[in-house]
């Protein structure tokens, strides 16, 4: 089953794979603004779609409608730290063309064209079927709509009917949320996470938090799981509590389900083994880690789908299966463990051996024969899929051979590299030198380093890598890799951890660690012999790009760089970002001294600023590169702008992306080789 849209709507068609054979089932009047427009029934011939209202109006036109009257918000006097989210909904004529787009009608169409009015136009926002196709979860959007959080903030009611659309009941009712408390791990009060339980026939599980969604709340136990059984007509069960905040559940059968919980102040997160009969047995811890160390990283459990079609724990004689992505000191090297879930106990049946190719394990065939799906590239072998038996020594068999799309590039010497920044801490980068690039006469070239920072509360989780050299080089718009074939040297990927240990936050010496990271790349690369550190260019997209301007402005390192859709004025995201829980009221001095825009006076390197004309990322608007420019523009430092028209936070469009290639490629040359 797959949607395909034309330019007068969506439509449904269905493919036939043994046949080749797709068909049209609905003409273009499916409702996909909101989420998947289609489930599927336990029959296998029965589809639940979203459609539009037969008597839809059209959309109001801001330009041409007047309004109805004026827009007023209010306040009640509680605290509440939302993000600055962009695209909210501004005034009346946006609220109903919010509800006109979002309305559908759902019906029941059949792989015969067939369709059946199930329930009449309302603002759908999710519909599970219950494993055995007896029931079906609906939940709507309900109003008052809210002009200051998106609308999954927005009221909302779930109600469960039978498969012939009689009403079981209301499970679920939610008001506007606007109100929340302060920091990541803060939740609404109420039953969240409502879902039906994979291995049981209908059965729907949810979470209630148990310190009212404050974690400023000491409490013993953060969250609690239910159970409640349809028809719904008896008391629900509590399953378990966990400690900090649920984050997921993964059901196995009568006896075994795998919880997780977290918390990201201290990036702990933990994996208990639990009893569905039996809620008054203690969980078991199996994993206690920071979440952030990925070289301790047990991996992910495999699942399988039953007799329901849904995914559950695969369990073969008492045995869980754990695919990692194998990270260590020495290099990836991607496992599958055995997880005894009686003993709790760990049997490694596989390691990939690979020094000179990247094998990714993608799912276990047969537990018996051994048979496993894994995908192999190397940075010059595009990814090809095979099936390897683990149980045999020379058992891969290849399913695919695709070939190497970019050839231009393929000759390039490519390494990730390893060094230490002044305090010790371990960094890395993949680094690129052009094809044919004399290593023993060492011609010293320009260096663009691309980076993106990130936050850790521990110096040996921020040292780990996860950058593989064996990768296969595959350039995006945005990859700076292209300027390897021009006769630069590419710093990619190159680490900027912002660590900030014990009571100490990462952005408390933010500009301090920033430059350390792009000192220690440099020397890094210069005392391999390859560049003239005279000119060393950086870039990056987002964060990245605030790191950027901050580089610029706060050091003598780069003779120019490049940053796109960031944002440079920190007051204009007061209640937090990125990974900043702290409001601007709390800690005014550090959102003070990260902001670009504040020591804009200070700036005096050439910098491109790039940002898409309807930036949808929260924090990221448009205003925040044209407010940045002009405050340069006006202190006279040396900047050029350009906005992507209709570009959202990343660039699609093709003639964007031509335009946005020449437009670095214009600046890199003006600005760096020359």
């Amino acid at each position: 089953m797959f949607s395909h849209t034309t330019n007068s709507g969506v439509e449904l068609w269905v493919l036939d794979v043994a046949s080749a054979k797709a068909t049209k089932l609905t003409d273009a009047t499916v409702n996909a603004n909101l989420g998947n427009p289609f489930s599927w029934f336990l029959d296998n011939e029965t589809i639940l779609v979203k459609m539009l209202p037969k008597n839809r109006q059209p959309l109001l036109d801001s330009k041409k409608d007047l309004p109805t009257g004026p827009i007023i918000s209010n306040t009640s006097g509680e605290k509440s730290q939302n993000r600055t989210y962009p695209d909210m909904l501004k005034n009346k004529n946006d609220e109903a063309n919010f509800e006109n787009i979002i309305t559908s009608e759902l019906y029941k169409v059949s792989l015969n064209g067939t369709a059946t009015l199930f329930k009449k136009a309302a603002m759908y926002a999710g519909e599970r079927i219950s494993p055995d196709g007896n029931y079906i979860m609906v939940t709507t959007i309900e109003k008052p709509f809210s002009y200051v959080v998106p609308l999954n903030r927005f009221p909302s009611k779930t109600i469960v009917y039978d498969k012939d659309g009689k009403e079981i009941k209301i499970v679920n009712e939610v008001p506007l949320n606007e109100i929340m408390p302060k920091g990541f791990m803060a939740v609404r009060k109420g039953k969240r996470e409502m879902a039906w339980r994979n291995d049981k026939p209908a059965t729907l599980s949810y979470v209630v938090a148990l310190d009212e969604g404050d974690p400023a709340n000491k409490v013993a136990f953060r969250d609690e799981i239910f159970l409640w059984d349809a028809p719904f007509t008896n008391n629900t069960v509590a399953l378990t509590k966990t400690p900090q905040r649920f984050s997921s559940i993964t059901w196995g059968n009568d006896n075994i389900a795998i919880v997780t919980d977290e918390w990201y102040d201290t990036r702990n997160t933990k994996t208990y083994l639990i009893n569905p009969s039996n809620p008054a047995q203690e969980p078991k811890v199996i994993s206690d880690r920071n979440s952030q160390d990925i070289y301790s990283d047990p991996g992910t459990f495999e699942t399988r789908k039953n007799q329901y079609n849904k995914y559950v724990l695969a369990i073969e004689n008492d045995n869980a299966y754990r695919i990692g992505e194998g990270f260590t000191k020495e290099g990836q090297f991607p496992f599958i463990d055995a997880f005894n879930l009686k003993t709790l106990k760990t049997n490694r049946l596989y390691t990939s051996s690979y020094k000179d190719k990247k094998e990714d394990i993608l799912e276990i065939e047969d537990f018996k024969t051994g048979k496993i799906l894994v995908q192999i590239q190397s940075k010059n072998d595009y990814p090809n899929y095979y099936f390897r038996n683990i149980k045999k020594q020379n058992g891969l068999n290849p399913i695919t051979a695709f070939k190497n799309p970019f050839e231009s590039i393929k000759n390039v010497s490519k390494e990730v590299i390893k060094y230490k920044r002044k305090d010790g801490v371990e960094l890395s980068g993949t680094l690129y030198l052009p094809a044919g690039y004399d290593k023993v006469k060492k011609e010293k070239l320009p260096l663009l380093i691309w980076a993106y920072p990130a936050e850790y509360k521990d110096k040996n989780s921020a040292g780990q890598t996860s950058q593989n050299p064996n990768e296969f080089t595959f350039p995006y718009y945005g990859s700076f890799v292209y300027w390897v074939t021009k006769g630069y040297v590419i710093l990619d990927d190159a680490a900027f951890p912002i660590i900030g240990e014990g009571t100490t936050e990462p952005n408390d010496n933010f500009i301090t660690q920033l430059v350390d990271n792009a000192e220690a790349a440099i020397n890094a690369v210069d005392a391999l012999g390859y560049i003239d550190r005279k000119k060393v260019a950086v870039g990056g997209h987002s964060y990245g790009a605030f790191m950027t301007a901050n580089l610029l402005t706060h050091s003598n390192l780069f003779a120019c760089g490049i940053a796109r859709s960031g944002a440079y004025n920190r007051t204009l995201t007061p209640f937090g970002f990125q990974s900043e829980q702290r409001n601007y009221w709390e800690v005014p001095s550090v959102y003070n001294t990260m902001s670009p825009f504040m020591n804009a006076d200070k700036m005096k390197t050439p910098i491109l600023l790039v940002h898409g004309e309807a930036d949808n990322n929260p924090g990221t608007f448009t205003l925040q590169t044209e407010r940045y420019f002009q405050a340069l523009k006006g202190l006279g430092a040396p900047a050029r702008m350009v906005i992507l028209p209709k570009e959202s936070h990343g660039y699609v469009a093709k003639e964007n992306i031509l335009h946005l290639l020449w437009e670095q490629d214009q600046f890199l040359e003006k600005h760096l080789k020359n």
